[in-house]
């Protein structure tokens, strides 16, 4: 399978070639680029010129973006009116936070990618009909806009009531959007459980988010060398192996002080699941 690395390890730092270079060197083909303005600003065209001269003459691929899920440089800690939310039932604002997701769909002129990871609501939002219908509103709008340029739009399983697998399939099926989903295996983890996120969601994955956690905090923690880790990992590379080619290995770490050096770590993680 595919090996990815989500740029999500290095987010609170700003992403330079010189990184780029060190994952290339570490053994690993393709990113998911993670978009953060302290990290990529998608807005900014010297640091997106800079990424697009070293990918062309690079043979590693940016394989995904992660769409913004705030405005600012500190993880919306500036206040509520830097979240990026495609539920906002207020046109108005709503509006502005698309516009947002479509210039961050434009960094695909600067450096090609196939896949635009998407949340529905942030982590813990409660199901709301009014939200659900901004959600389609959006992404009907978003699709669009991404098919156009080469781009599909794939919707993540996150901690919240619109984005469990039952509840984005029902909005896949409802509103007969044509998306793909990410299937984020530590969220499922935190939620309906692997094995059941991964029955409904399979036939529509097209990406992956692996991290590990204790099954109560979203830590995104480092497969096996995590001591609080309980994704069982020989039953989900099993599950993930019964779809072959469908998608590749993507590891959305999160940043760990104890571990200044952590791509050793990514490629041993790597390696460990290949051998489940």
């Amino acid at each position: 399978m595919e090996h990815v690395l989500s740029t999500h390890l290095f987010s609170n730092h700003r992403l330079t070639t010189a990184l780029l270079n060190r994952i290339w060197d570490a053994g690993i083909p393709a990113v998911e680029v993670f978009c953060a303005r302290q990290h990529v600003d998608h807005t900014n065209r010297a640091q997106l010129t800079e990424l697009r001269a070293w990918f062309r003459d690079s043979e590693m691929k940016l394989f995904s973006l992660h769409a913004p899920i705030y405005t600012d440089d500190v993880w919306g800690r500036s206040g509520p009116h830097s979240i990026v939310t495609i539920t906002e039932p207020v046109k108005a604002k709503r509006v502005q936070m698309v516009d947002e997701i479509r210039r961050a769909i434009e960094v695909v002129e600067f450096v090609p990618f196939r896949y635009l990871i998407q949340h529905v609501g942030v982590p813990l939002e409660e199901f709301d009909e009014r939200r659900l219908e901004a959600a389609f509103c959006s992404l009907e709008e978003l699709s669009v806009f991404a098919r156009q340029r080469g781009v599909e739009i794939l919707l993540e399983n996150i901690p919240n009531s619109f984005s469990s697998a039952e509840r984005l399939t029902y909005l896949l099926e409802t509103t007969h959007l044509n998306l793909g989903l990410c299937f984020d295996v530590g969220h499922a983890h935190l939620m309906e459980g692997i094995e059941t996120a991964f029955t409904i969601m399979q036939h529509r994955i097209r990406s992956t988010h692996l991290h590990d956690n204790d099954g109560e905090t979203d830590s995104h923690s480092f497969p096996w060398l995590a001591p609080a880790g309980t994704v069982p990992w020989p039953r989900t590379m099993e599950l993930l192996r019964s779809r072959p080619g469908q998608y590749p290995l993507l590891l959305e770490l999160r940043e760990d002080p104890q571990r200044p050096q952590p791509l050793g770590a990514v490629k041993e993680i790597f390696e460990r699941l290949e051998s489940c």
